[in-house]
């Protein structure tokens, strides 16, 4: 037992994925909190949970809490975070981290005043393809990192589709960029330093939607469709194309190319799976091969959902941050950042102009 309590905000992918990873790493979670309380109440008794609530402050007001964890959709995460925050709490929230940089820095500036541990639940880093990236490209694999290329293509729903589930729109966090380009824009930030240039664009091809509970058709300005190529610190250059409209979809595919080498990792939907394997090739081979999957990166299996295993392992270093008394990375700095690049694409998109990041 971690002896560590923590309540847990957001009751979709919160229960699916918080509330079973903190309560297999040893966790207590005394509480956990929704808007509709019946909803609070019926995770609550599924989990056997002491309490549930629809009062956020009373949640916060508790002594029997170290954290919070805020699985919202993220226009929630700036009142909440920084209501967490001045109520001495940790905190885990989750991504997309913020509906604009102003705010995503606000809450990183008042995380790091406060002194507590902050993280942004960009869980993927801990993704067996995604560790060993980050492992073969620190040893040298690739020589000097050149270039990336991304592409997921995602489908096989007919028009109209449901609604967007993070946010009816633009306005409060919704779209697949915010959704699925922040955990790509981390990865990439992660395997290749700052980005300094942006470029991009984002579209919504299927506004249509219909409602599941009423079966009216509904429009929507949130994103389906994106691209965009960044320039990072380091001279290396990137570029991602996705669609969660892209007809049967593909899947994900990530090639990155060196001085040295070249890697590469599929995936055969949207998030990268537990058995993903990395193929790579250094100069003078002539095709790539399946390189060995350190057993590391594989510490455990969880087959209640295939992001828990790496879910896990992210809420380890969120314990360790705060015994450390640290904010371990993805943090606050590093969602601000990440903000910072998905703004720029929508800012590119509008503006038709290329984006310097400082």
């Amino acid at each position: 037992m971690s002896g560590l309590r923590v309540g847990v905000a957001g009751l979709g992918f919160g229960a699916t994925v918080h509330v079973p990873a903190f309560l297999s790493e040893g966790w207590e979670v005394p509480v956990v909190w929704s808007r509709r309380m019946e909803r609070a109440q019926e995770q609550a008794a599924a989990f056997g949970i002491p309490d549930a609530t629809d009062n956020f402050d009373a949640l916060l007001a508790r002594t029997d809490l170290d954290a919070v964890a805020i699985a919202t959709p993220p226009a929630a995460h700036f009142e909440m975070v920084m209501a967490a925050l001045a109520a001495g709490k940790h905190v885990l929230c989750e991504k997309p981290f913020a509906l604009d940089a102003a705010e995503a820095r606000a809450m990183h500036e008042a995380a790091t005043a406060a002194g507590l541990t902050a993280m942004v639940a960009h869980e993927f880093r801990w993704t067996p393809q995604r560790a060993h990236l980050k492992q073969l490209i620190d040893e040298g694999y690739l020589g000097t990192p050149q270039t990336a290329d991304l592409e997921l293509f995602m489908g096989g729903r007919p028009a109209p589709q449901p609604p967007p589930p993070r946010g009816a729109g633009v306005a409060e966090g919704g779209g697949f960029l915010g959704a699925l380009g922040s955990h790509y824009i981390d990865g990439l930030r992660h395997l290749l330093g700052e980005v300094v240039e942006v470029e991009g664009q984002t579209r919504t091809l299927r506004p249509d939607r219909t409602d599941p509970a009423t079966g009216a058709l509904v429009q929507t300005d949130a994103d389906d469709t994106f691209r965009f190529s960044l320039t990072f610190a380091g001279g290396a250059v990137a570029s991602m194309n996705a669609s969660s409209v892209a007809g049967l979809g593909a899947g994900g595919r990530t090639f990155l190319t060196g001085t040295g080498g070249s890697l590469l990792a599929t995936q055969p939907g949207g998030n990268p799976q537990q058995d993903g394997v990395v193929l790579g090739g250094t100069l003078g081979e002539r095709s790539l091969a399946e390189l060995p999957m350190p057993e590391r990166y594989r510490p455990f299996e969880d087959d209640r959902d295939p992001r828990l295993v790496a879910f896990r392992l992210l809420v380890r270093e969120f314990e360790r941050g705060i015994r450390e008394g640290v904010s371990p990375s993805p943090s606050f700095e590093d969602g601000w950042r990440c903000q910072q690049v998905l703004d720029a694409v929508r800012e590119s998109s509008t503006s038709g102009r290329r984006i310097t990041i400082s």
